[in-house]
């Protein structure tokens, strides 16, 4: 059995050589980090060296260093000597560290090898020739690929073995829930290598903000009490959620045999307090799977911000209502759940979100670090709120339940009225004015049709939800819910089957529509040689939806009628007619119908007082939920001007130089595009291309010079320079840097001569010249060119 290791943290683990990777050492390691080469204070043996300068109880070892790896040979006498100073064959473990471990964003878990129990110095140069084989296995340079890591380099950790009675692994924060309040365990009797391949059912423990207080499996209490104190102690020294293997040995010590990031937490939001916050994630009620752009987001909150406005709450702060985090839109509940008022009910307040939702609230809302506070709201705010909304909702509700079609009428008459509003040229007006335009053109439609629009939804979920409390113990919830199946006036639907009548006019198009390629047929509609299928009236009136709708950095069906053509050809291969959109809608109109009379029916026969108003209610709900539609409907019509505006201000921007095409302002925020409108005119976009006598003018950042073939690249993702070619870009950050070790030179349209770009150039010893204006439009690849990196001037070649 190998001995008890001694802790590394009791004295210095004795290094193989200078290295760049110092788990010995309490020093933070040196950044020398190659071009393309991730940081070398990342993979184990740094994570270790952390560990041990935390005062972490460490297994004895060496760090044979990359500088080896990189040399080619296993240093095997001072391998020896390193070896011998843990003692006389001692079996060790011997580790793979490679630089590109242990990333934030990518952990390499499994991608290099770990060899245990290895005794004997042939063993162990064996050994060690195998983790550096392992770096570059086809599983090993898959993965580098697909992380956008280009190069790595390999250390090897060896270390005393533990002999471990129970081992495992511990999560400072859940990986499964992104729940950093919630350690996670999982442990084995034997060896923790069987719980990190998989290979065993290991005992899972989730380890709350109080110690657990009882324990089953291979772990007591105090051990699980012990490893979360350790997991609080190494995360606050890391600064971020850790994973840790451990062990424990047969006298009952505990070792940590390696600690690195957790890479695939959700981000934090950022909280002003610090404190608990209850958040819920608001995108996907709208269908958005994916992350918002940033002026997506910029455009929400000032939305919010007109919304609190017209509800008379302008008091409130959009900011403690609506965030983002990571690009994703999150509802702030924590204000309610701290309410002593509201936290009991909010869970009820939520159910129309789902049950999931209701069952998250439940448990955020008993959480004890979720003190009660009363919410803060001055009796003056309240008082204008309900006198802004109250009065209005219930005119216009009594004025949907005693005449539902006349109300219908004027509402979805609004569908005019909003396309009014939106309407308008944005030829001739500035970037200030177009941005006024699309603030103004939302605070118009929140005010009026939108606003209107909503009272006929809350009569027809209020009388629904009254019916199910009158027919409680009569009627299951989804008897209820069918009454409203195959609701007319619901515009969403309408546009569905309008979609289907295209298609089923186009019968004799069915060859040109299925078998063409989309690409194809979008360029046939936009040079109108496609034929006449009434496709271009459906996006006059529909061309204002798509997929993930609510950004404003997506594009309409208007703008890219692929997805459109998309639907049409599967309309098309639909051959049975009893599936057929229409067919289908109408027996799910007949079914409504028939559930109403079943349930009034019911209620005649066994509650008859009540039956009437069942009745009334049933019909009513059946007859304006189809409205429900409305609202979004409208509102995309705004949003669909907004952006409009912001490519017309894009367009403006791109005039100036500002920017290099109109879509790039989505990628900004209001307040920015409004920054770059007041600074005025960029001055260096006003200026002549700089010429001299036989070509461009632009800064020397890098002396030398150099003849060859261009090579414009805009992109450095996939993109590939051939020995002897000169790079042509429009700038270029440490990202661009390894195609340098192949180019013979660099010219870029901006830059400073300190920047990443032209200091690598000057290191790598090839002319630089930045600051090129239009270098990458005027120069084209294949052009033979000379440059002068010290005159700063590109010349034909």
């Amino acid at each position: 059995m190998p001995r008890t290791p001694r802790a590394a943290r009791t004295e210095r683990v004795t290094p193989c050589a200078t290295h760049e990777e110092r788990c010995c050492d309490d020093r933070d390691p040196p950044d020398r980090a190659r071009p393309g080469r991730p940081r070398p204070d990342r993979g184990k043996a740094a994570g270790l060296g952390r560990l041990i300068a935390a005062g972490e109880r460490v297994p004895a070892g060496f760090c044979l260093t990359t500088e080896a790896y990189e040399a080619g040979r296993i240093p095997r006498d001072e391998v020896a000597a390193a070896y011998a100073a843990l003692g006389d064959e001692v079996p060790v473990a011997v580790r793979s560290s490679a630089t590109a471990e242990d990333l934030p964003e990518a952990s390499f878990a499994g991608q290099q090898d770990t060899i245990l129990d290895v005794t004997g110095l042939d063993d162990l140069l064996a050994a060690i020739e195998t983790c550096w084989a392992s770096l570059e296995t086809e599983r090993a340079v898959a993965y580098r690929a697909a992380h956008g890591v280009d190069a790595s380099s390999m250390a090897v950790v060896v270390q005393i073995m533990v002999a471990p009675t129970v081992a495992g692994v511990l999560f400072t924060a859940n990986p499964m829930t992104g729940a950093r309040g919630e350690m996670v365990v999982d442990a084995a009797e034997g060896s923790g290598a069987a719980v990190v391949d998989g290979t065993v059912d290991a005992d899972h423990y989730a380890l709350g903000p109080t110690p657990p207080t009882q324990a089953r499996g291979c772990l007591d209490r105090a051990r699980l009490a012990e490893l979360r104190e350790v997991g609080s102690r190494i995360q606050e020294h890391a600064g971020s959620p850790q994973d840790v293997e451990w062990a424990y040995d047969a006298d009952g010590t505990l070792w940590l045999l390696q600690s690195r990031a957790v890479t695939n937490l959700f981000p934090l939001p950022e909280t002003e307090d610090g404190e608990l916050r209850v958040l819920m994630e608001a995108g996907h009620m709208q269908g958005m799977q994916r992350p918002m752009t940033p002026m997506d987001a910029s455009v929400m909150l000032d939305i919010a911000g007109q919304w609190l406005d017209n509800f008379g709450a302008g008091a409130l702060e959009v900011s403690s209502l609506l965030r983002f985090v990571g690009g994703r839109m999150f509802l702030d509940l924590t204000a309610f759940a701290r309410s002593p008022g509201l936290r009991r009910r909010l869970p009820e307040m939520m159910a129309v979100y789902g049950p999931r939702v209701v069952a998250a609230v439940e448990k955020a809302v008993q959480d004890p670090r979720l003190t009660p506070r009363r919410l803060r709201m001055r009796p003056g705010n309240l008082a204008r709120m309900a006198l802004r909304t109250v009065p209005p909702t219930a005119r216009g509700m009594v004025a949907a339940l005693r005449r539902p079609d006349v109300e219908r009428r004027e509402v979805l008459a609004s569908v005019g009225t909003t396309r009014a509003l939106c309407a308008g040229p944005t030829a001739g007006a500035t970037v200030d004015e177009l941005l006024e335009v699309a603030e103004r053109v939302h605070g118009e439609a929140l005010d009026g049709p939108m606003l209107r629009a909503l009272n006929p939804l809350w009569a027809a979920m209020g009388s629904q939800s009254l019916a199910g409390v009158l027919l409680r113990g009569l009627a299951t919830e989804s008897e209820i819910s069918g009454v409203v199946r195959g609701a007319p006036h619901n515009v969403t639907t309408e546009m569905d089957l309008q979609l289907w009548r295209i298609a089923a006019g186009a019968e004799e198009h069915r060859e040109l529509l299925t078998g063409t390629s989309v690409p194809r047929l979008v360029e046939m509609f936009r040079e109108g040689t496609l034929p006449d299928i009434g496709l271009e009236r459906f996006l006059v009136e529909y061309g204002h939806r798509g997929a993930a709708e609510i950004d404003v950095g997506v594009a309409r069906w208007g703008e890219d009628p692929a997805p459109v053509f998309d639907v049409l050809a599967n309309y098309l291969r639909l051959t049975d007619p009893e599936q057929a959109p229409d067919v289908r809608f109408r027996r799910a109109a007949e079914e409504g119908e028939a559930t109403i009379e079943q349930l009034v029916q019911r209620a005649r026969e066994q509650r008859a007082p009540v039956a009437p108003l069942v009745s009334f209610l049933l019909r009513r709900a059946r007859a304006l939920i189809g409205l429900r539609e409305l609202p979004k409907f409208l509102w995309l019509l705004a949003l669909e001007r907004v952006r409009h505006q912001l490519l017309a201000a894009g367009t403006l921007l791109v005039e100036q130089g500002v920017l290099g095409t109109a879509e790039d302002i989505m990628y900004l925020q209001l307040d920015e595009v409004r920054t770059a409108a007041h600074d005025g005119t960029d001055v260096e976009a006003t200026l002549p291309v700089p010429e001299h006598e036989d070509g461009l003018r632009g800064i020397g950042a890098a002396p030398g010079r150099a003849t060859g073939r261009a090579r414009v690249i805009t992109d450095p993702r996939g993109a590939r320079i051939d020995p002897g070619e000169i790079l042509v870009a429009p700038t270029t950050d440490p990202g661009w840097t390894p195609l340098f070790l192949t180019a013979a030179g660099l010219v870029t349209e901006t830059g400073a001569a300190m920047a990443h770009g032209p200091t690598v150039a000057r290191e790598y010893g090839i002319p630089a010249v930045i600051c090129v204006k239009g270098a990458t439009t005027r120069i084209r690849t294949g052009d033979l060119i000379s440059i002068d990196g010290a005159g700063g001037t590109v010349s034909p070649g």
